[in-house]
C-alpha cells in the first residue's frame, strides 16, 4: 500500500485570472540525479516529485541541484512553464543548475541572466573565499500579466549556497543583496534557494539584515510563522518522512512590498520516503495595498 501525506492539496485554489492574483512561489532542492541513492534514485522518484510540484501549483519555481537531464524531465512534465537554467561549471550544460521555472501564460520575460557567487560574479564557473565548488544564481525580471496597471515587474533570484565554506555563504548572502539592488531596483523581489545555513546564522542575518544599505528582504516563512514550531522546521529530510528536527536551510525571501499570505514546508511522503532529500518550501505572496504608488 502506498501512503501519501501532503499539505499541498490544502492550499487554496489558484485563481490566475483574477486581477492582482496571488503569487505562488516554490523552492525545491531536487537532489542531483546521478547520486547513488538506491531506492531513492531519480528514476524511482521523479514522478512523485512532479506530483508534489503539481500539488502546490506554483507560478514561480526555483530548483537546486538540477542536472541537465533533470531540467529536461521537469520541462517535459511541466509544459506550461518556461525554464531558465545554466550549468554552474561552464554557463551552459555542465554542472548543476539553479533552474528557474515560470508560468508562460502569466509572465512576460523582460530580462534574465546568471551570475556566480564569487568576487568576480560575471566570470563563468568562478569561485572565491572558502567555497568548495562554483556556486551561482539564475535570475529573471518578469512582467506579471495579471497585475494591475503601473505595477512594477517581479524579479526572482534562485540560488544554492556552498555546503562547506562558512565564509563563502556569508559573502554570497552579501553579494545577493548587492545584486538585487543593482539588477532590480524597481522590482518586487523574490529569492528562492538552498542556503545551507539555518535561521540565526551569519548568512541568514546578512540576507535579512534590515539595517543593511541594500534593499531589505524578509523571510517569508518567519513572517507567516512568527513562533518556531515545536515539531521542528528542518528542511533537509535525507529522504525520510517526518525528519524535521534539523535547521531550516531552504528559504523564500521577498521584498517588504509583498504581503506574505501563507508559507509552508511541504512534508509529502510515500511509504516513509520524501521525493527529494530536501523538503520543498512554498509561499503565497500578494502585492501590498498602495505599494505601487509613489
Amino acid at each position: 500500500m502506498i501512503l501519501l501525506l501532503s499539505i499541498a492539496l490544502a492550499l487554496p485554489p489558484a485563481d490566475a485570472d483574477a486581477p492582482g492574483a496571488d503569487l505562488r512561489v516554490m523552492s525545491f532542492n531536487i537532489r542531483y540525479g546521478t547520486a547513488d541513492d538506491g531506492e531513492n534514485a531519480w528514476p524511482n522518484r521523479k514522478d512523485f516529485l512532479v506530483e508534489t510540484i503539481r500539488g502546490v501549483d506554483p507560478d514561480l519555481l526555483g530548483t537546486q541541484e538540477t542536472l541537465g537531464f533533470q531540467r529536461d524531465d521537469l520541462a517535459r512534465a511541466l509544459p506550461e512553464y518556461t525554464v531558465l537554467a545554466a550549468g554552474r561549471d561552464d554557463g551552459k550544460e555542465s554542472g548543476e543548475m539553479m533552474a528557474l521555472f515560470y508560468r508562460t501564460d502569466r509572465f512576460e520575460e523582460l530580462r534574465s541572466g546568471h551570475f556566480w557567487l564569487s568576487e568576480t560574479p560575471d566570470e563563468v564557473g568562478s569561485k572565491s573565499w572558502d567555497s568548495s565548488l562554483p556556486r551561482m544564481v539564475t535570475w529573471a525580471e518578469l512582467r506579471d500579466r495579471k497585475a494591475g496597471p503601473g505595477s512594477p515587474p517581479i524579479a526572482v533570484f534562485n540560488t544554492h549556497f556552498d555546503h562547506r565554506g562558512p565564509q563563502a555563504r556569508l559573502e554570497s548572502a552579501r553579494l545577493i543583496r548587492r545584486k538585487v539592488a543593482e539588477l532590480a531596483p524597481n522590482s518586487r523581489v523574490v529569492v528562492t534557494g538552498d542556503f545551507n545555513a539555518g535561521e540565526g546564522s551569519d548568512p541568514y542575518e546578512a540576507l535579512f539584515d534590515p539595517e543593511a544599505e541594500a534593499p531589505p528582504l524578509v523571510d517569508s516563512y518567519r513572517v507567516a510563522h512568527p513562533e518556531p514550531s515545536p515539531e521542528g522546521e528542518g528542511t533537509f529530510s535525507n529522504f525520510r518522512a517526518g525528519a524535521t528536527t534539523g535547521p531550516r536551510i531552504d528559504w523564500i525571501a521577498c521584498s517588504p512590498d509583498w504581503e506574505v499570505k501563507r508559507a509552508d514546508i511541504v512534508p509529502d511522503s510515500r511509504d516513509g520516503r520524501t521525493p527529494s532529500d530536501h523538503l520543498p518550501v512554498t509561499a503565497i505572496l500578494a502585492p501590498k495595498a498602495g505599494a505601487d504608488q509613489d
